[in-house]
């Protein structure tokens, strides 16, 4: 099999849109049931790869992106996996240090880590404000020990909490916990007491997703085997409802559809520079990036992937070159989704009909120059997409 050609990457001249770095951090200690990202446990590595070797490849790879785009001010960086908490807070640290190497960063960035509320504590939460993180979202699942169990989750149900409040005390203002809805097993109270703990913890963003069980991973294998029921489109529909009319009775508004935020700046910018198709470029195993229309992703095995930077390639498995048209499906997608909505000025003669349609029958609403989702809207938001690119 040939080497996949190496792509042009770089940014437009005079570029206004942000630019952001993903970093992706490959190790968990377990595999969640559900989870079907490119991530390794110790056991499935074996002595392929290391922590070590990963950030000696990773700080290679940023060499080779410094020198593909450029000086490009860095507006967001956010620290992905995996589970990037089992770095502890030295090892975060040092991979941020890394990319301060190799890229400037705007005075006001966003600096996100995801965390397993198992592998942090006090000190690693003041660890990562002395490095310079600014934000840092915790994976909590649901509040209820059995769902856990489902999910195959590793942590006590207080424990998130306890670990929204330890990095809110070491200093951090924007803190997320992610939920899950729809999980087999999961009742309303369940949802509930989910939801309450979030608003005990004083966090200023939460995303909450929709179960959505995923081929090849354990989660689906037991359901294949009538050991766990399939997931139902009308129960995920009421515990969405469930989600939105909790936290926006405690203040949070709704910025993108799985997102809510207390304040326009507790947002996740990071996120934001995905949905709003800016550039940014993903540094790891198996990470995507975007850069100046082209879409790229890296070779997923560590050890693979080291071992292409060492002989100073880009670690690219494939890239797509997106065409006038991929962008603009792309837009609507995205946007259709956030708060914002679509500008009119985005769509096209024939697709304005079609979200007046959509407005008609109470999915999208005029919000000034933009069409939003209404809350009906939201819980359809891929049909209204479908309808208006028809």
């Amino acid at each position: 099999m040939s080497a996949p050609s190496t792509p042009e990457l770089r940014r437009p001249d005079g570029a206004a849109t942000p630019f952001g770095l993903y970093l992706h951090v490959p190790f968990c200690a377990t595999r969640c049931g559900y989870c079907d990202f490119n991530t390794y446990t110790a056991g499935e590595l074996g002595a392929s790869t290391s922590p070590q070797a990963w950030a000696a490849a990773v700080d290679g790879e940023l060499a080779l992106a410094r020198r593909t785009v450029g000086d490009v001010p860095v507006s967001t960086v956010f620290v992905g996996g995996g589970t990037p908490s089992l770095l502890g807070g030295d090892g975060l640290a040092a991979l941020l240090d890394t990319a301060r190497r190799h890229f400037t960063f705007a005075d006001d960035a966003e600096v996100t880590t995801e965390s397993n509320p198992e592998s942090t504590s006090p000190e690693f939460f003041g660890r990562l404000r002395e490095a310079g993180f600014t934000r840092v979202s915790l994976g909590m699942q649901s509040a209820a020990a059995h769902v856990l169990r489902v999910l195959d989750r590793t942590h006590t149900p207080g424990r998130a909490v306890a670990a929204a409040k330890e990095a809110r005390a070491a200093g951090f203002d924007h803190v997320n916990l992610d939920l899950i809805y729809g999980t087999p097993g999961e009742s309303d109270d369940d949802l509930q007491a989910s939801l309450d703990a979030v608003l005990d913890a004083g966090v200023d963003h939460v995303s909450a997703y929709a179960l959505i069980v995923e081929d090849g991973t354990a989660l689906a294998r037991r359901i294949r085997r009538g050991e766990l029921p399939d997931t139902d489109d009308d129960v995920l529909a009421h515990r969405y409802e469930m989600v939105d009319d909790t936290l926006r009775g405690a203040g949070f508004d709704w910025y993108e559809v799985s997102n809510w935020a207390r304040s326009d700046a507790g947002r996740c910018r990071h996120n934001e520079l995905y949905w709003e198709g800016a550039d940014w470029w993903g540094a790891g195993p198996g990470a995507h990036g975007h850069v100046g229309g082209t879409r790229v992703w890296n070779i997923k095995h560590p050890a693979r992937y080291a071992d292409a930077v060492s002989r100073g390639e880009l670690p690219v498995a494939g890239h797509e070159v997106l065409t006038a048209e991929d962008r603009h499906v792309e837009d609507v997608m995205l946007r259709v989704r956030m708060r914002s909505g679509i500008p009119v000025e985005v769509l096209r003669a024939e697709e304005v009909v079609r979200a007046e349609g959509e407005v008609t029958v109470g999915n999208l609403e005029r919000d000034g120059d933009a069409y939003v989702l209404t809350d009906a809207g939201r819980l359809l938001a891929d049909g209204v997409v479908r309808r208006i690119l028809d």
